[in-house]
Parts: C-alpha cells; sequence; structure tokens
C-alpha cells in the first residue's frame, strides 16, 4: 500500500492469544482469567466492537452478568499495552493482531458492512505527530481513520 509501510508478523487464534500473554506480562500487568476471556471475544470479531457487546457475549457464555464498566477497564489497559486499538469514531475496539509491534495504524472502516482493517505508514504518520509537536503538544497519539466502502461492498 503505502511506500513507507510498517511491517510486522500478524497473529491469528492461539497464537495471538499467546502473543497478547506474554506482551501485557512483559508489561508489568497480570494475564488473569477475565483478560484473558475479554481478549479472547475481541478476537473473535473482524469488526469493532463495543465494550457492551463483550459483555453481553461474556454475559451469555458465562451464565452470570459481566458488568461493561469492567469490559472498558479492561479494553483500556488492553489500548495502553497495544493488545488492542480504540476506533475513535465508534467507541469500539479492533484486536491487535502484533500485540508487539508498537505504531500508529491508519484505519479503514466500511460504512456499509462496519468491517474495520489498517495498514500502516510511517511517513504520514510520523508527520501528523510532528504537526503536532510544532502546534505545541507533546505524546501526540495519531488516530487516523478512513470511511469509505470496502471491497466486498462496492
Amino acid at each position: 500500500m503505502a511506500s513507507h509501510a510498517h511491517t510486522h508478523h500478524e497473529h491469528s487464534g492461539k497464537q495471538l492469544v499467546e502473543e497478547a500473554r506474554v506482551a501485557l506480562t512483559e508489561a508489568g500487568e497480570q494475564w488473569t482469567g477475565m483478560r484473558a476471556a475479554v481478549f479472547e471475544e475481541l478476537a473473535r470479531h473482524d469488526r469493532p466492537a463495543s465494550a457492551y457487546d463483550i459483555a453481553d457475549n461474556l454475559s451469555a457464555a458465562r451464565g452470570k452478568r459481566v458488568a461493561p464498566n469492567s469490559v472498558y477497564r479492561i479494553l483500556d489497559l488492553f489500548v495502553r499495552t497495544n493488545l488492542a486499538n480504540r476506533i475513535e469514531s465508534a467507541n469500539a475496539y479492533l484486536v491487535n493482531t502484533h500485540p508487539g509491534c508498537r505504531h500508529d495504524c491508519i484505519f479503514l472502516i466500511c460504512d456499509d458492512c462496519g468491517t474495520a482493517s489498517h495498514f500502516d505508514d510511517d511517513k504520514l504518520t510520523s508527520s501528523l505527530r510532528a504537526a503536532g509537536n510544532a502546534a505545541g503538544f507533546s505524546e501526540v497519539r495519531p488516530v487516523v481513520e478512513l470511511r469509505g466502502l470496502c471491497a466486498d461492498c462496492v
């Protein structure tokens, strides 16, 4: 796609869960049963999922209520530790399929089916960081979302 693309290894299935566990513990956090359940549920989705979606699905699977606030706290931890990405425009989350690799993703979100994917362009996101720094901001974190129609919906 982009000429200055960032490359990384995409994980899926059990390998993705294991990579997430390793990344979280290396960040000094515990990989608890509930955190594993939230991560695995998020990883099942190919579209951004809300904390309420995850809480409802986990409640049904466990046979007892899982509070959305608990799920939000875990998702916020996952975003901080690079296990998930927050899709700002949808107030929803996507699993990071390369948890050990920290960079800025550019998200592509289909307005019709809701599928989300990403690509990387370090030149573009570096320029955005530099522009934010030049405007007096520190710790700039580019959040780039492109909306349109995916190839399946055109």
